[in-house]
């Protein structure tokens, strides 16, 4: 690998258990803020040190949409209430929030951004969806994101108190160079909320998270909307937790839900130590190059 690859750092927390927000999502901006607060809460509750929630989980999935509930999330406050809830129970319940995803406004420009609190409440980092959703299968499903979204230009690697996270939004998980160059970066687990569809979502949405582990060696831990079968945009659900050597540890079916699971990072030197594949790649004949490193 070029530069070559960092192993993932001692975590302050080595176990723990992750929770994810399978949440049902309506054009009620309010209504869905509070709803997401209470199932963090209870996430907390139930003992989760990490928590999980949906793409796009403040606003319906729609180009229409995406501009009228953008929110400033640097300016904070009340020009962004949907980063200002997160941030206020990631302090109150001392849990890391991988919150989801929102539209954002930022210099005249919309993204699809996840915002990442620590247990302090503070914005730890801000992932910028890089590959955004342009799909087009004729008779079953026509979406383009590009028509109102603008792609982020960073993949977001972020240290926290629940190991070296990997960020990615949804249609990130096709490319497994972005999962490779995490697991160069010393990940131990990659987020991705997400949103898949009727079409692709039961082919697809299993597969690429078993690969997404299987492939490095870490968890993969993703986060849906439940799914509104009368919504313009029909999402597949079954969020899921994958451990690092492909298995399936939590999921849900398509209703809302919150998923529980332990956390064990000391799998990752195991499954390492099974299938020393870091050590087998053939560097003479092919390479990953993290051009930002």
């Amino acid at each position: 690998r070029v530069p070559p690859a960092i192993p993932p750092p001692i975590s302050p927390l080595s176990k723990y258990k992750i929770a994810l927000c399978q949440l049902s999502v309506t054009s009620d901006k309010e209504r869905n803020i509070a709803h997401a607060r209470k199932a963090i809460e209870e996430a907390a509750e139930k003992g989760a040190k990490l928590i999980l929630l949906p793409e796009i989980w403040n606003s319906p999935y729609s180009n229409d949409s995406f501009p009228v509930y953008a929110e400033d999330i640097d300016a904070g406050g009340e020009e962004s209430p949907s980063s200002l809830m997160l941030s206020e129970v990631a302090r109150s319940k001392k849990v890391t929030i991988v919150g989801g995803s929102i539209p954002e406004r930022s210099d005249g420009r919309l993204y699809n951004t996840c915002c990442v609190f620590g247990s302090d409440g503070e914005l730890k980092a801000k992932h910028r969806k890089i590959h955004l959703f342009d799909i087009d299968i004729p008779g079953q499903i026509t979406f383009k994101e590009s028509e109102t979204l603008t792609a982020g230009e960073s993949p977001t690697i972020v240290d926290t108190d629940v190991g070296r996270l990997g960020i990615g939004i949804c249609y990130d998980i096709r490319f497994q160079e972005l999962a490779m160059l995490y697991a160069a970066r010393g990940a131990h687990l990659l987020c991705y909320p997400g949103a898949f569809n009727m079409t692709t979502g039961p082919l697809h949405w299993e597969l690429l998270q078993r690969a997404r582990a299987a492939d490095n060696q870490l968890f993969v831990a993703t986060c849906a909307p439940a799914r509104d079968v009368n919504g313009s945009y029909v999402a597949w659900g079954h969020s899921t937790v994958v451990g690092a050597f492909g298995e399936i540890i939590a999921t849900t079916e398509h209703d809302e839900a919150i998923v529980i699971a332990d956390i064990d990072y000391s799998q990752l030197d195991l499954r390492r130590a099974n299938l020393p594949l870091g050590k087998q790649r053939r560097g003479d004949l092919y390479q990953l190059v993290d051009v930002q490193r």
